[in-house]
């Protein structure tokens, strides 16, 4: 990554650092209904078997798909988001369901970690979430070099995934506690 980049990205990492780490709180929730679709909700039903409900996630083949369960929902951070993209309208093109003002980092939430969020209990998962070519295409290569480098691995840059262990409904604004 060249030193531009890294000073522009870099400069918001205490701002990340910063984000709280007992009590967070839901900042956007986004459905993804088809490939590239996305529609951002108000209230959201999360549900064992199928995922957030009308994500296209439950289409997802369980077979040909190891991380099946283990990548159920997705949480990003938007204090990162905030760093690589501005604008808040574009934030659902990064693919994920929960935008949160929260600590994802692995220090604040190891695997196995469970958090409430509205009536419904999640637990992050081994399996790390990483960015790919699309959020590569959609916020630029050094965004992507960023959020997969070894100082964005240990603070989940590009967001983490879960599995949903209670059902429940979540909602815009909801707080997000350590279980």
């Amino acid at each position: 990554m060249d030193d531009q980049a890294t000073t522009r990205f870099d400069a918001h990492l205490d701002h990340v650092r910063n984000a709280p780490s007992d009590d967070g709180r839901v900042e956007l929730i986004a459905r993804r209904p088809a490939e590239g679709e996305r529609e951002v909700l108000d209230t959201a039903q999360l549900d064992l078997d199928l995922g957030l409900v009308g994500d296209r996630w439950v289409a997802r083949d369980s077979k040909t798909t190891p991380v099946y369960l283990a990548s159920q929902l997705t949480l990003i951070s938007t204090r990162m988001l905030t760093a690589i993209e501005p604008d808040r309208a574009r934030w659902p093109q990064a693919g994920d369901q929960l935008y949160v003002d929260f600590d994802l980092g692995m220090d604040n939430l190891p695997p196995g970690s469970r958090l409430a969020i509205g009536s419904a209990i999640i637990e992050i998962s081994e399996t790390p979430h990483t960015g790919c070519a699309k959020f590569g295409a959609r916020f630029g290569s050094e965004a992507l070099r960023w959020v997969n480098g070894p100082i964005g691995r240990t603070h989940r840059l590009r967001g983490l995934n879960a599995r949903i262990v209670q059902s429940g409904v979540v909602r815009v604004g909801d707080t997000i506690s350590k279980v």
